[in-house]
C-alpha cells in the first residue's frame, strides 16, 4: 500500500484520509502530467458543453441557475471566465502579432509587437480587475440585489462577450475590404447588445423599458471606464519604453 507523501499516512484511495492531499504519480510522461494539470484547472468535463450551450442559447440562465443553487450541472463561473478569457487573449495577441489590428501608418514590426505584448500581458489583468467595477455599476442601478449576484453576472457576461469578440476581431482587417464580413461584424455586435439586455431581463426581472435604460447606462459607463484605463495604461507603457 502506498503512502501519502505529505504526512506518510497509508493510502486507501486517490486522496489521503488524514490531510486530504491527492496521490499524484509524477514519474510519468510530461504530456500526461500537463493533461492532468489542464483538466484539474479548467475541469474540461461533460459540463463544459452544456455550460457553453446554455451561455449562448439562454442569456442570463447560467447566472439565474447559479444564484438559485442549481450549480452541479454547469462549469463554475470563475473557471468558465478563465478558460474563455485566456483563450480570447491568446487569440487577439496572435492577431496583433500578425498585424491584423494595426492602424494605417503603424509599423508592422514595432507597433505590432507592442500591441501583442499589451494584449497578452497587461490587458487580461486589467480586465479581470475591472470585473468588480462592472459589478459595482450593476449594484448602483439594482440596489436591492447583493453585490455577489452582480459579480456572478459579470463573470458570465464577460465570458460571452469574449467569445463573441473572438469571432469579430480576426475579421477586422478583412471587413474593410469585404462588405459581407463587415455586415457579419455588425450582426455580432447587435447580437451582443441584444444578449446583454436579455440577460439583464432574465436575472434582474425588470420590465423591458427599465432593463433597456439601465443596460444602456451600465454599458456606456463601463465603456468609458475601460477606455480611460486602457488609454492611461497604454500611455504609461509608451513612456516606460
Amino acid at each position: 500500500m502506498s503512502q501519502c507523501k505529505n504526512c506518510q499516512t497509508s493510502l486507501d484511495g486517490a486522496y489521503c484520509q488524514t490531510c486530504g492531499q491527492r496521490n499524484v504519480d509524477l514519474e510519468r510522461p510530461i504530456w500526461s502530467l500537463i493533461g492532468d494539470i489542464v483538466r484539474e484547472t479548467f475541469e474540461l468535463d461533460g459540463r463544459s458543453a452544456l455550460t457553453v450551450k446554455t451561455l449562448f442559447r439562454s442569456p442570463g440562465m447560467l447566472t439565474s441557475e447559479f444564484l438559485a443553487g442549481r450549480r452541479r450541472a454547469y462549469t463554475p463561473p470563475l473557471r468558465l471566465y478563465l478558460v474563455i478569457s485566456i483563450s480570447f487573449f491568446i487569440l487577439v495577441a496572435w492577431a496583433a502579432r500578425s498585424g491584423v489590428l494595426l492602424e494605417p501608418g503603424q509599423d508592422a514590426g514595432i507597433d505590432a509587437a507592442i500591441q501583442a505584448r499589451f494584449l497578452s500581458d497587461d490587458l487580461p489583468r486589467l480586465m479581470f480587475l475591472l470585473l468588480p467595477m462592472f459589478a459595482l455599476l450593476l449594484k448602483i442601478v439594482y440596489l436591492d440585489r447583493l453585490y455577489f449576484d452582480h459579480l456572478i453576472f459579470s463573470l458570465h457576461l464577460h465570458s460571452a462577450a469574449y467569445a463573441i469578440l473572438a469571432v469579430m476581431i480576426p475579421l477586422e482587417e478583412l471587413a474593410n475590404r469585404h462588405i459581407i464580413l463587415m455586415f457579419l461584424q455588425i450582426i455580432l455586435f447587435v447580437y451582443f447588445l441584444t444578449y446583454f439586455v436579455m440577460a439583464v431581463r432574465r436575472v434582474y426581472r425588470s420590465d423591458w423599458l427599465a432593463v433597456a435604460l439601465k443596460s444602456a447606462v451600465v454599458l456606456f459607463a463601463y465603456m468609458i471606464v475601460v477606455s480611460v484605463v486602457i488609454e492611461n495604461t497604454s500611455n504609461f507603457m509608451i513612456i516606460a519604453d
